[in-house]
Order: structure tokens, then C-alpha cells, then sequence
């Protein structure tokens, strides 16, 4: 059959090449549609309860993640010019599209007391500008008496100020958040210049941002260093631009093939689907290397361009099939998972590793019998001594050293899971970012000052309409809201506990002593005063805000706080072991509910869930890698010789991961299912080749072995140095995630050579007797020296087609039948 297919794909080389060109401008076309996703957070089943219960909770209470702050800490900004500064940006920001709303110390108002009218008013403090320095001190000292804001836009303890944007949900979740985001700093730019005052950023709308744009940055910039990196690679291994031209060429196809899939599909870039245009020129660079260095292999024996390509096709076609599905394996996993972003970068990935082989694999041939012959000087990498001297050293080992080669493997493995031990998951909110950036510098601003940035909420639900009005659940809420104080790591909670406890000091004319909640006597009155504010023309005292602390029914309220990026054991400490233990303390035998819930905890929550699918998605890529070499061999024992060494790789990736402190996050625990996936690709080319030896020299083991790592060998390592140094690109990258992924996927390829080249034919040779095996040889029929009669048949075929003229004439008189 793969005869068929080669002599098919030379005899049709315009109408191929015209199909793919046709496809290509389509994938390009749709290529040019493709966005980038907003929400990085989403990564917990939507089937989830803590998922479900959040959604609810956004239906009730609205987004809890949709607010940007912009800090500063300068006593300056309390001079008259640069407070006046400070309130033309606070204005100019609230005029921006996509801001819904800026609280500032230039705009805050105060509760006070309308006798006459037995309800409260909300008046701006700064109702007119001051025009001096002590009218401007005079109003900032009635500021400093609001103690509803202490903690919240004012550092009681530092002086550190804020502004607070809410960006409308509708701009937040699109590509118009960039546009926005960028209007937002280019102000606070200008404030900037203009005052000398430092301004800080944070929150989850300013973090999306900034890690949406290095995506989009690293996409680019991994793809011209992948392509730079392997050009350079291939240009020293085959001496002619013609092997690197065409396979870049080649993996550019496929790319711009996996960017209209991902738009074919409905999906948006992400930070791991952002990764497979690179990762794709990584993997499909091997692909052509191992079909060149074959087609060089074979065009020195025949001397013949078209034969030496049917060759290729015939004898490895179906085994680099085979080695590109082992190696799709690592990536298909991911697909039965329920999580968008995993499931969404699996399907991606698998679709273009499937593409880039039919790719190449039409391509390569066609490409390569248009042009010249490789020249001798082209084909001396086929005789690299330090290569052979490595594989003769390799021979060595396994044929008389097993003993050594075994009890290297046992201690590296005990040191391996050792390492392993040491491994710990843990996950932040700008995890991926280098501690260094501006992002995590401001965000231990707002840590140092306001004790932290990151959303965190609690419901309370009475279980009755109004429930939340009566003063013992008041005082309940209140007694928690103390003890949440008491932590370092979270904010002054907001609630309507601390509405009531500023409507008190309002009502005792603005006196912080009475800054608490209504007692018996005084609930009715202020709770009346309360219930004229609301709707009155000017009071500001309107429904709206009162919903944003209880629902509609006054059944649940919501306790809003923030928290600092403390990690998730930290995170799962503080909640499981403080806070939830303080609420069934205050709320048991009530009937209450109290529920906690916000970005931050499905965030971390996501990250675990991730990280516990990918260790069942490692269990499938053992037993899909198996069950593929169970199809192709037909042996148990053969699923045992790939997978022992697979396992042994891992290990060791492990350990090392323990030993470097590289914690297991969603990004490095990719790394186990893609090395998986590739180490199988390995082991199956050995085995094989293996195979066919065994059935050519008479099943002889030791000979067959020899063979195989002389002339497997040699791709094998090829392709591990191509994956090498691709892979160590993403070391560049400046998401932690993605660095740790290039350094270990590239200590992976190392450890790779040593378990299938020393260790796996050092199992063959201790477990194969050259015991006949029932073995289907129609798969493995792909390398030399089997079918002498159907080359001869091909020669035949080959003497009878037509040559086309060529430019160079002289390589035609030296290759009859070059040219169909």
C-alpha cells in the first residue's frame, strides 16, 4: 500500500501541491479571524458545584472581578496642584468606554443626617473644589473620619491611596478590554508625567491584560525563534539550505493550518493553544529530519531520486505514522477531559500533529524530486564519527555492561523518586509571571498596603426574606467580619454590616465613636431613615447599592474582601483551617448557610482540578502508547519494553523537578502526557527496527541489536537534538509555566537517549531468546534489506515513466527517472 501511495504521490506532484496550496489560503484565510480568550480563569468544570454556586452567586450579586485599582504612596498628592491632578484623572477615567464606574478620594461622599427629612443623604465631600492648601487639609481631615473607607481606598496605616475603576463586564470579556486597558494607563501615564507621583496596578482586569498581550507577544516571538533555532540545526546536520528551506516551508504550512483549525472550531487563543504553533515547528521538524536523513540513507545505495523516495514512503511511512500517533497520544489525552481549556488545546494539538505528517509526508517527496541530487559532501552526516563513536559506546554497554546499565537505572530511579517526593502543588493567581515583572512589584504594593488585591467572597443566607435585617444575624456577621480583620492576608470586609455601621455614625452626626452597628433602640430609627434615602431624588441612597451588599428579598447578603496571592496551600490553610472552623463556631444550630466563593478560590480550586485530570490523562497516555504498540507488535512483551522505559523517564523528570523546587502546576505537569508521548515515539521506532532485524538475521539478538542502534540509532538522535533545542526555546519565556516546560521537556529528551537506546535494547537482550513470535509483518515491513523483489519491480516501473527536462541536465543524465 505505502508502495502505491509514494508512486501516487510522484505521479500527481501538480494536482498535490495545487490541493494543498488551495487548502492553505483557505486555513489562512479563516487563520486571520483568530482572537485571543479574556479569561484565563476558567479552567473548573462548569458542571462543578463550587462553579455552579459561583454563577449563581454573579447572578445575584454581579462580577466580583471586573475592578481595576491604581495605587499610589506619596504624601504629595495631597498638595493642592497634585490632588487637582488626581481629580481631573479620576474624572477623565470615568469618562472612558468600557468604565462603568471610579471611586477616588476626590470623589467620596459621606452619609449624613437630613433631620427635616428623617432620612440620610449621600453628599460629595468635595461638592466644590478647595482653592487652598488649608481648605483642601480641612476636608481631608472629615475624609479621615470616614471610617467605612479605612482599609479600603485609605491605608490607615501607611497613607497609601487608591483609585478603584469597575470595568463593565461587556468590554472586560472581549477584545475590547485592550483598547480600554490602554486608554486607562495612557491617563494614568500622563498623571504620572505631569505630578512625579508612581502610580501601581493591579486587580484581575489589569492582570488578564497583561498576560493576554505576552501570549500574543510570546506567540510570535516562539515561532521565529523555533524556526530560527531548527534552520540552524538542520542547516549543520544535512550542509544545504535546500533542508532547511522546505521543511520550515513545510512546518509553515502546518502552522498556519493549526491556527485556522483553532478558528474552524469555534476557539480562541489561550496560553496552552498559544504554545502549539511553536510546539508544532518542534515536533513536525523531526518528522522531515527523519524522512531526509532516510531519503539520504537511500539515495546513496540506489543512486535514484524516485526509487530512494518510494523507499522512504514504503519502508517508514507507516512507522513515522505510527511514531507522530504515539507522539499525538500525549496531546489526545487531554480531550477527555471536561475542562475548555484542556480539552480545547488537546483536539488542537492532536488535529495539527495529524496534519503536519500528511504534510510532510506529500511534500517531502514531491519537493525533493524536483530538486538536484544531494551531493556527497551533502550526505557525509551519514558517516559522523562522534556520532558512531557514540552508538559503538552505546553497543558497548548494552551487549557487555547490562549489569552496570541495570544498576544505573535502579539508582537513578530510587534518587528519581526521591525527587519526586519532594514535589508540591501549588498555584498562584499571576503564577506564570517572573517575580520580577511589574505585575507581581505592584501587586506586593497593594499586598504591603492594603493587605492584598485578589477577590474573595462570603454568602450568608438567613433562609428567610429580610432574614438579614434582624439584629442577631447582623451581630452574627459582625462577630465573623472581626475575626476576618484579625488576618494579616485579607482586607476590611465589605458588607451590609459596615453600611449600617456608617449609617450609625451618620446618624450620631458623623462621629467615628459610633461607627457600629445599631443596638435595639437605635435599629428601628435608623432603619427608617434608611428606607426614606432610598429613590429620593439626590440622595444617591438608591436600591442598586443596597443590592450590591443583599439581594433582592434581603435573604443573603455578601461579605466582599480581598486577599493577597498567598497560593493555594496557603489559600486552602486559611480557609479550611481558620475560617470555616470560625463560621461554624458563629452560625451552627442557626440554620444559616454560609458559603465561600469568588475568582480567587476557583482559580486555585482550577489549578488543582487541572492537575489531578492530568494524572488521570497520564494513566490513558500509558495506556493508549501501549495499546498502540500492542496493534503494531502483537506482543505483551513488547508493551512491556516500551513502557518500562517511558516510566523510568518520567521518573526521572520527576525527581528532578523535586530536587530543582519546580512545583506541579498545570503548565509542568503538561510536561509528563507530551514527554510520555514522544519517549513512545522513540521506543517504537527502536522496537521496530528491532523487529525486523530479528526476522532478517535469523532472529539472532545480539546481532539485531547491534544493527538496530547502528542504524536507528542515529535518527533517534537526530530527532532528540532537533527536540532539544526546540524545546529549549520556551526557556525564553517569561511565564514560570512555560519555562519550567521548555527546561524539563529538553532534560526529558536528554534522559530519553539514555532509556531507549542503552536501557530498552539492554531489556531485549536480557527478556527476547529469539523465540518466534506471531507478529503481523506487514506493519514493520518499512525498512532495507526485506523486499529486494519489490524494488527490483519498482526499478522496472521506474525505467518506464516518462522524464520531464530539467534545468540541470547534468544531474538528469546521472538520475534516470528522477523527474516523472
Amino acid at each position: 500500500m505505502w508502495s502505491k501511495l509514494a508512486l501516487l504521490i510522484i505521479k500527481n506532484r501538480r494536482l498535490l501541491v495545487g490541493l494543498l496550496a488551495v487548502i492553505t489560503v483557505f486555513m489562512a484565510w479563516k487563520a486571520k479571524d483568530v482572537e485571543m480568550t479574556y479569561d484565563f480563569a476558567q479552567v473548573v468544570s462548569p458542571d462543578d458545584p463550587d462553579m455552579v454556586y459561583f454563577q449563581e452567586f454573579k447572578k445575584t450579586f454581579g462580577e466580583d472581578g471586573n475592578v481595576l485599582v491604581l495605587g499610589m504612596q506619596d504624601s504629595s498628592v495631597y498638595k493642592l496642584g497634585n490632588f487637582n491632578e488626581l481629580r481631573i484623572l479620576t474624572d477623565t477615567l470615568g469618562k472612558v468606554q468600557g468604565v462603568s464606574g471610579v471611586l477616588s478620594v476626590t470623589k467620596l461622599i459621606q452619609l449624613t443626617k437630613d433631620t427635616a427629612g428623617q432620612r440620610f443623604a449621600a453628599t460629595p465631600i468635595f461638592r466644590t473644589f478647595p482653592q487652598t492648601q488649608k481648605e483642601l487639609d480641612s476636608l481631608m481631615q472629615i475624609v479621615n473620619r470616614q471610617e467605612f473607607y479605612k482599609g479600603q481606598l485609605i491605608s490607615p496605616a501607611t497613607g497609601a491611596t487608591l483609585l478603584a475603576l469597575t470595568v463593565d463586564p461587556k468590554y472586560l470579556n472581549s477584545s475590547r478590554r485592550q483598547a480600554v486597558m490602554q486608554d486607562i494607563l495612557g491617563h494614568a501615564e500622563r498623571f504620572t508625567q505631569k505630578t512625579g507621583i508612581k502610580l501601581h496596578y493591579a486587580g484581575l482586569p489589569y492582570v488578564r491584560s497583561t498576560m493576554t498581550s505576552k501570549v500574543a507577544s510570546e506567540m510570535k516571538f516562539f515561532l521565529m525563534l523555533a524556526a530560527l533555532v531548527t534552520s540552524v540545526t538542520l542547516l549543520v546536520f544535512f550542509r544545504t539550505w535546500s533542508a532547511v528551506v522546505f521543511p520550515l516551508l513545510i512546518v509553515g504550512v502546518a502552522v498556519i493550518w493549526c491556527v485556522g483549525t483553532i478558528v474552524l472550531l469555534g476557539y480562541k487563543i489561550t496560553l496552552l493553544t498559544g504554545l502549539i504553533p511553536s510546539i508544532l515547528i518542534v515536533i513536525g521538524i523531526p518528522n522531515c529530519t527523519y524522512l531526509l536523513s532516510r531519503y539520504h540513507y537511500d539515495y546513496r545505495i540506489s543512486g535514484n531520486q524516485v526509487l530512494a523516495m518510494v523507499r522512504v514512503v514504503r519502508k517508514i511511512g507507516l512507522v513515522t505514522l505510527m511514531n507522530n500517533t504515539a507522539t499525538a497520544t500525549g496531546f489526545f489525552v487531554f480531550c477527555f477531559t471536561n475542562i475548555a481549556i484542556l480539552y480545547q488545546f488537546g483536539w488542537v494539538a492532536t488535529i495539527s500533529i495529524f496534519a503536519a505528517f500528511f504534510i510532510s509526508i506529500i511534500l517531502i517527496p514531491i519537493v525533493f524530486t524536483y530538486l538536484p541530487p544531494p551531493t556527497p559532501k551533502q550526505l557525509e552526516h551519514l558517516d559522523a564519527k562522534p556520532l558512531t563513536k557514540l552508538l559503538e559506546f552505546f553497543d558497548y554497554l548494552v551487549l557487555e555492561r547490562r549489569g552496570f546499565v541495570y544498576g544505573t537505572a535502579i539508582v537513578l530511579c530510587a534518587l528519581g523518586a526521591l525527587g519526586a517526593s519532594r514535589l508540591q502543588s501549588v498555584a498562584y493567581m499571576v503564577d506564570d509571571l517572573p517575580k520580577n515583572s511589574s505585575v507581581n512589584a505592584d501587586l506586593k504594593f497593594f499586598e504591603q498596603h492594603f493587605n492584598g488585591i485578589m477577590p474573595l467572597e462570603i454568602v450568608i443566607d438567613t433562609g428567610k426574606k429580610r432574614g438579614i435585617l434582624k439584629l442577631k444575624n447582623l451581630e452574627r456577621i459582625d462577630r465573623l467580619e472581626n475575626y476576618l480583620r484579625t488576618q494579616p492576608v485579607l482586607t476590611s470586609p465589605i458588607s451590609i454590616v459596615t453600611f449600617l455601621k456608617a449609617s450609625t455614625q451618620a446618624f450620631y452626626n458623623g462621629d467615628p465613636a459610633y461607627y457600629r452597628l445599631p443596638d435595639n433602640s437605635e435599629r428601628n430609627f435608623i432603619l427608617s431613615y434608611l428606607a426614606r434615602s432610598q429613590g429620593k431624588e439626590g440622595s444617591g441612597m438608591d436600591s442598586k447599592l443596597l443590592r450590591s451588599f443583599t439581594d433582592s428579598t434581603g435573604q443573603k447578603a455578601r461579605i466582599s474582601l480581598k486577599i493577597a496571592d498567598i497560593g493555594s496551600r496557603n489559600l486552602d490553610t486559611l480557609l479550611l483551617n481558620k475560617i470555616e472552623p470560625k463560621i461554624k463556631e458563629i452560625f451552627n444550630g442557626t440554620g444559616m448557610e454560609v458559603k465561600m466563593t469568588g475568582t480567587t478560590i476557583l482559580f486555585t480550586k482550577g489549578n488543582e482540578y487541572i492537575i489531578g485530570t492530568l494524572r488521570n490523562s497520564l494513566i490513558h497516555a500509558f495506556g493508549l502508547v501501549g495499546l498502540i504498540v500492542l496493534v503494531l507488535f502483537r506482543s505483551i512483551r513488547s508493551v512491556f519494553f516500551t513502557l518500562l522505559p517511558n516510566f523510568v523517564t518520567l521518573l526521572l523528570t520527576a525527581g528532578l523537578m523535586g530536587y530543582f523546587g519546580i512545583a506541579l502546576k498545570p503548565a509542568t505537569a503538561l510536561i509528563f502526557c507530551i514527554a510520555l508521548g514522544i519517549d513512545g515515539d522513540n521506543s517504537i521506532h527502536l522496537l521496530a527496527k528491532f523487529r525486523q532485524e530479528m526476522a532478517t538475521n535469523g532472529r539472532r539478538v545480539r546481532a539485531a541489536i547491534s544493527t538496530t542502534l547502528s542504524e536507528a540509532g542515529t535518527s533517534m538522535i537526530y530527532t532528540s537534538i532537533v527536540l532539544f533545542v526546540g524545546f529549549s526555546i520556551f526557556a525564553f519565556s517569561e511565564f514560570g509555566g512555560t519555562k519550567a516546560l521548555g527546561l524539563l521537556m529538553s532534560a526529558s529528551l536528554l534522559i530519553t537517549n539514555f532509556s531507549n537506546l542503552i536501557l530498552l535494547p539492554a531489556l531485549l537482550v536480557t527478556f527476547e531468546h529469539g523465540k518466534e513470535e506471531t507478529i503481523d509483518r506487514a506493519l514493520i515491513q518499512h525498512y532495507d534489506d526485506q523486499y529486494h523483489e519489490e524494488d527490483d519491480d519498482l526499478e522496472l516501473n521506474l525505467d518506464k515513466m516518462t522524464v520531464q527536462p530539467r534545468l540541470s541536465r547534468s544531474a538528469d543524465s546521472n538520475n534516470p527517472g528522477a523527474n516523472i
